[in-house]
């Protein structure tokens, strides 16, 4: 079996051909595959026959690119799907690239189109001859250049730009964005030009909008998560949750906010939470503060020391008067969340459509 590509394929033709090899050494010796040279005016760079022991063919037609990002997508979905109407009746849509990312991986299957890159990453399906092909390359650029603007939403930059993007309605321009997000200049450009590459925000003129928040904030839990990203530890509070919120509410130690379970429960109740997540500046002090006890089994209190003070901003009170964090926070939270957490994030997220006027500022 051709094993996946070492050395960056440096042209369409290149990708065609590695990209073709690396399918057919995935196929039973029975299947056939002919890479076809389409009609001048196709419009695309390749038709990809397969065809079955019994002699039934599936044809895909293929878009080979050096670099796919998020933004392009709609217009190469177009851009076959225009093909396939006008000369090429009966046929499927296929992506080959050097590399894919597992956001643009998803978004071509959830458009119904196949795809391979040179790293392995394949899938490639059709009903009719059935086949199925599915295979897992690199989850990472092993190829990306140094100078090239880094492929993700990790760091305290992007959890910055991210958070008043999704808490603003827009339009933004880059240095309103820097002033409500506390970001450097640099740094909130190259946030905003990995969202432009993946297709989150547009740029009309100077200013940046973004239209489908909830896609962004799921995009950003992909990079960011409340275990991963803090530094934890486990307590007992052997009166309860709500004793816990009580003597935060009443204590002196003032830098804490209540996330997750706790914090949703003020807009979209799910069920009664298990356990307390909270960002403290100091786990130790706070545990002193509200007489929590160590526990390595059977914790009910998560204190989180953040990497990043944005944990703290946009903070409210709730019903029994303790601090909780912002509705953008409390969901990314909790989709990163174990247990059922993702579930009550997605619950979340609803209520925040259907609320907008309640927590989106402008």
């Amino acid at each position: 079996m051709t094993k996946p590509l070492t050395t960056p394929p440096s042209s369409d033709a290149e990708i065609l051909t590695g990209c073709s090899q690396l399918l057919r050494d995935r196929l039973p010796d029975d299947w056939r595959v002919d890479a076809q040279r389409p009609p001048a005016d196709a419009a695309i760079d390749a038709i990809l026959a397969l065809t079955a022991p019994s002699g039934e063919q599936v044809r895909f037609l293929v878009e080979a690119k050096r670099l796919l990002v998020s933004r392009d997508i709609p217009k190469v979905s177009e851009q076959l799907r225009w093909a396939a109407e006008r000369e090429l009746i009966d046929t499927k849509t296929m992506v080959m690239s050097r590399y894919l990312a597992p956001p643009i991986r998803e978004r071509l299957s959830e458009s119904g189109m196949s795809f391979v890159d040179a790293t392995g990453n394949i899938l490639v399906q059709s009903s009719r001859p059935a086949l199925y092909v599915r295979d897992r390359g690199a989850d990472k650029d092993p190829w990306r250049s140094p100078g090239r603007p880094r492929g993700s939403l990790a760091g305290e930059p992007a959890a910055r730009v991210v958070r008043a993007l999704i808490a603003g309605r827009g339009p933004w321009s880059a240095r309103d964005l820097v002033s409500s997000s506390g970001a450097s200049t640099g740094a909130t450009y190259r946030v905003l030009e990995f969202l432009r590459e993946e297709g989150l925000v547009q740029k009309t003129g100077t200013d940046y909008v973004l239209q489908d928040w909830p896609r962004l904030l799921r995009r950003w839990s992909r990079d960011y998560s409340f275990i991963r990203n803090n530094r934890t530890s486990n307590y007992i509070e052997p009166r309860g949750l709500e004793a816990l919120q009580r003597k935060a509410a009443n204590s002196k130690y003032s830098q804490y906010a209540i996330t997750g379970s706790i914090a949703a429960a003020q807009w979209a109740p799910y069920a009664p939470a298990r356990a307390a997540m909270v960002y403290v500046d100091d786990a130790e002090q706070a545990a002193r503060e509200w007489g929590l006890r160590p526990a390595e089994k059977g914790a009910n209190v998560l204190l989180a020391e953040p990497r990043y003070e944005v944990v703290f901003s946009g903070t409210s009170t709730n019903r029994e008067g303790a601090i909780i964090v912002a509705a953008e926070q409390a969901a990314v939270d909790l989709l990163t969340g174990p247990g059922r957490n993702p579930s009550e994030g997605e619950e979340l997220i609803s209520w925040m459509e259907r609320n907008e006027d309640v927590w989106r500022r402008g």
